[in-house]
């Protein structure tokens, strides 16, 4: 069967590609930059996973954090427009994303705070509008109460200055599943605004 394959195209798999094959000189492959997920968290790049990918944790403004987010053919249903579930994910990012932007990472507050985690409690959300595949959308989060062992933050998802989704989200700090203190550091990076 390869045989009667045309020369331009792609070899089946398990074939070996024509300038893959030995004696045939290839190419050297473009070196690409590292993925950001290969940092180790010690490496302390929180805003955008520094100068390599400015925009990819999103940013802070005024004490909202804001998030990109393209929807892709994954995030959608049949019909075309974004799946209910698929906000959840994109708000779960926004608020695992301002953490980061604060400089607090999840994966050092469990490993350096015997475990701590933060667990979703309670969830309002009010679906308003729908995006469809290839839109940009917007995740905004922000701090809206602190309590104890909870905060809430109240969060969107625009597409430009509409608002698609917006929820009320508090999250309790657990430790081997009870609740437990918010450290201080966090509360201080995520003070709270005045009325």
């Amino acid at each position: 069967m390869s045989e009667r394959r045309a020369a331009n195209t792609s070899p089946l798999r398990g074939e070996v590609a024509p300038e893959a094959r030995e004696g045939v000189e290839t190419r050297p492959s473009s070196v690409l930059p590292p993925h950001p997920g290969a940092l180790t968290r010690s490496d302390p790049p929180p805003q955008g996973e520094g100068e390599r990918w400015p925009l990819l944790s999103g940013f802070m403004q005024d004490g909202t954090h804001i998030l990109p987010i393209r929807v892709y053919y994954e995030d959608t249903d049949f019909s075309a427009r974004v799946y209910h579930a698929s906000y959840l994910r994109f708000m779960e990012r926004g608020r695992t994303e301002l953490l980061r932007a604060v400089e607090v990472a999840q994966s050092d507050l469990h490993a350096e705070m015997g475990g701590l985690a933060f667990v979703v409690r309670k969830m309002t959300i009010d679906f308003r509008g729908a995006a469809v595949m290839d839109d940009v959308l917007t995740v905004v989060t922000r701090p809206k109460e602190m309590r104890g062992a909870s905060m809430t933050l109240a969060q969107e998802v625009r597409r430009g200055d509409e608002v698609l989704v917006t929820a009320d989200v508090m999250v309790a700090a657990v430790r081997d599943g009870r609740a437990v203190r918010i450290p201080d550091e966090l509360r201080t990076a995520l003070a709270v605004p005045s009325p």
